[in-house]
Formats: structure tokens, C-alpha cells, sequence
């Protein structure tokens, strides 16, 4: 019979003891849950994860080990994972490491044993918390000191965007698209390949000036991980160049656009997480299956006196899921089209960002 040897300590005084796996490390991050019912090495390696201890919703986690093709990111931040029932003997062709050996090599610590049905009803009712995740004989006293005293990060963007710029080519491409790295996954960068780009991925904090030098066709805003608002850089980068060459933006950058044209954002109670959101698409009417991983939504009231028009909504709340300035062939989208969880739905918006980039062609 396993020993319980590690426990959760949230910021409101609940504990949850497990056992643990990946890393023993101690460590106080934001506690929010995610839906999907697999992808978990997706989730592990997705930079939007930065500093958050993720609650993983399906019971049974690393029952098919990590692929070496299957990451979004070279170089995983998660905060933690949090499961019920870990499984260390993977059963697929593919594995090439169990999930506890990559979170143990990147120092990422995970639990399991614990009830998740209990710990994600209280995230949905009281919203995310900060959590620390340590040894079961840390005192409450002391795990919730070591909770108030540790400062919330706000430069996750600084921390996981590429350092230098690097490149992305594909045979007989007809496009060149800049993306600018706030913490992109990698499927985005092969999508935008797929589509006949080529893609120069350059930091969050590149002078429009040198974006521009590289002559693209089009500018693609990742996703990535914090509060949008302090992304300052990018903001004022898309200030600079809306209206001057097509832009597409997803998750962080559908935010980081909003603000760009004036809009505002607010942080969700608990956050989307999932691959099963319904999606309106505003103009078909149609309804898409997305999967989303985010904190923070646009304010509707905000886009009033701006050009941008909202092109979709969230059926389970009806926060703003998709923005458009049809003028400037400026767009962007709440969730991740990339992910497939439909799994087709939303492969157009990558098909209308070509269409942007080929009208700018035919008007240069």
C-alpha cells in the first residue's frame, strides 16, 4: 500500500493529501482545472500553463506516456499536475518516456490520490486560488505563510517567448507570416505550414521596425500565458502595424488585439480549460466544439466605440470568443483552432488569415 506523501494547501485553509510523482519540489501556484479527457502531454507542454497547478477533471492520467512528437513547447513550465489516479506503465507504441520522468527532468511536481471531483467543485464555486503543493507534515500555519509570502509572478511572457528569432519552413510556400511568441504552441506553427507558410517566430518584445524587415505577408499573435495587460509591448507593436498588414490572433493574442483597438479585459472566476466548449459562430450560426485555455475575457462594453466587431460567443457563458476588424483584415479567436477538438470546426479561420494575406498581395 502507497504512503501519502504529499499534499495540496489552497489559500482558503483546505488541504488534500496524495502521493506524489514528477518532481518533489515545493511549490505555490495558481490552482485551476481542465476538462479534456486526454492531451495531457498537450497540456503539461503548453507554455499557457506558466505558473498554474492544473486539476486534471478525467481520472486517469499517463496511462499512454509522453510521444516525442506530441509536444507544444520545447521546454515545459507548467506549475504541477493534479490527478486522481496516476498511472506509471504506459501502454502505447509511441511512449518514449512515462509523464512522471519528463515532470521529474523539469523539476515539475504532480500529485494524484486526490479527490478531483471535490477540488474542482470548489475551484467552479469559489473560483482559482493559489495552492502549495508539500510534504503532508507541513503545519497549515506555516504552507499558508509560505502562500501569503510569495509574490504573484507577472512577467510569464518575458519568461517563456523564444530569446532570438527562429524559423518554420515548408515546401512550395506561398506566404511568409511573422508570429510573434508569447508563448506559442508549436501545432500553431505547424497549422500555419500545413497552409502553405512559411513562419519566422520572433520575441514578444521585437521592434516593429525589424517585424517589418523581414517582409511578411501577414502577423500572426500567439497564445501565451498571465494577465494581457502586461504585455505592453505587444499591444503597442499591433497598434503600430493594424491596418498595414493582416493579423491573426489566438488566445492571449485575440486579447492582446482587443486592447490594441481599445478594448479591455477582466479575469474569468475559474477560467476556460477544456476541449469541449461550444463556440457561436456569429455569421453561420453554426456551433463549434473549441478547446480553450484561458484566464481572462474580453469586456463586451468595451468594444462599443472601437472598430472591432464580435464574431463569436461562448454558448456556456457568453463571453467574446471571436473579434474581427474586417477593414483591416484584423481578426482574432478566444479558443485554439489548432487543437481539433471538433476536430475540423475551425480550420477556416486559418483558410480566411490566407485569404487576408492573398488580398494583400493582389493590393500592394
Amino acid at each position: 500500500m502507497k504512503t501519502i506523501d504529499r499534499k495540496l494547501v489552497l489559500e482558503d485553509g483546505s488541504e488534500y493529501y496524495g502521493y506524489g510523482f514528477g518532481s518533489y519540489t515545493d511549490r505555490v501556484c495558481e490552482i485551476v482545472f481542465n476538462t479534456s479527457m486526454s492531451g495531457y502531454q498537450e497540456i503539461v507542454s503548453d507554455l499557457s500553463y506558466t505558473d498554474q497547478m492544473v486539476v486534471m477533471t478525467y481520472p486517469l492520467i499517463g496511462n499512454y506516456g509522453m510521444a516525442e512528437d506530441d509536444y507544444e513547447c520545447k521546454f515545459p513550465s507548467i506549475g504541477g499536475i493534479v490527478c486522481y489516479d496516476y498511472n506509471d506503465t504506459p501502454s502505447n507504441f509511441r511512449w518514449v518516456k512515462t509523464l512522471s520522468e519528463l515532470l521529474e527532468e523539469y523539476g515539475i511536481p504532480g500529485i494524484s490520490g486526490i479527490d478531483t471531483r471535490q477540488l474542482t467543485r470548489s475551484i467552479r464555486d469559489f473560483g482559482s486560488r493559489r495552492v502549495l503543493i508539500t510534504a503532508p507534515e507541513t503545519p497549515a500555519a506555516e504552507a499558508l505563510k509560505i502562500i501569503a509570502d510569495t509574490p504573484v509572478p507577472r512577467d510569464a511572457v518575458s519568461r517563456v517567448s523564444c530569446k532570438k528569432r527562429w524559423y518554420s519552413r515548408t515546401a512550395d510556400a506561398k506566404y511568409n507570416v511573422v508570429a510573434i511568441d508569447c508563448g506559442m504552441k508549436l501545432n500553431i506553427v505547424r497549422s500555419l505550414n500545413q497552409f502553405g507558410c512559411n513562419v519566422t517566430v520572433v520575441p514578444y518584445n521585437t521592434p516593429v521596425e525589424e517585424i517589418l524587415y523581414l517582409k511578411p505577408d501577414g502577423i500572426f499573435l500567439s497564445n501565451g500565458p498571465g494577465d494581457p495587460q502586461d504585455v505592453g509591448e505587444v499591444i503597442e507593436t499591433v497598434r503600430a502595424l493594424k491596418g498595414r498588414l493582416p493579423i491573426f490572433g489566438i488566445c492571449l493574442g485575440h486579447q492582446i488585439l482587443s486592447l490594441a483597438y481599445g478594448g479591455d479585459t477582466y479575469k474569468l472566476k475559474f477560467g476556460h480549460r477544456g476541449g469541449n466548449h461550444p463556440v457561436k459562430n456569429l455569421a453561420t450560426s453554426k456551433i463549434e466544439i473549441t478547446a480553450q485555455n484561458h484566464s481572462y475575457a474580453v469586456v463586451p462594453e468595451s468594444l462599443e466605440n472601437t472598430p472591432l466587431q464580435v464574431t463569436h460567443i461562448n454558448l456556456l457563458d457568453n463571453t467574446i470568443e471571436g473579434v474581427a476588424c474586417l477593414e483591416d483584415r484584423a481578426f482574432s479567436v478566444q479558443y485554439h483552432p489548432e487543437s481539433a477538438p471538433g476536430p475540423q470546426d475551425s480550420r477556416y479561420l486559418f483558410r480566411q488569415f490566407i485569404d487576408f494575406m492573398e488580398e494583400g498581395k493582389r493590393h500592394a
